[in-house]
């Protein structure tokens, strides 16, 4: 398995963790995402924002991890 393989199934269940909590928060406690947190908007919606945007910086993650001093040239 190469680094990069490594590096990619180590941020995959990083980021399957944090999705996984969310579907068993949706499942187990329901009405813990009903609540409203934070300006009026529930915690449904904030999560799923935050499963976006932890997506997102995770593959930035990703790409900074596997340069290579070829890339920097």
């Amino acid at each position: 398995m190469t680094r990069n393989s490594r590096i990619g199934l180590v941020l995959f269940f990083l980021y399957l963790l944090l999705y996984g909590g969310f579907v068993l928060l949706n499942t187990f406690w329901p009405s813990t995402m009903d609540s409203t947190p934070f300006a009026g908007v529930n915690l449904a919606i904030w999560y799923g924002f935050g499963l976006i945007l932890a997506a997102f910086v995770l593959a930035l993650v990703y790409g900074f991890l596997c340069r290579t001093a070829e890339d920097e040239r």
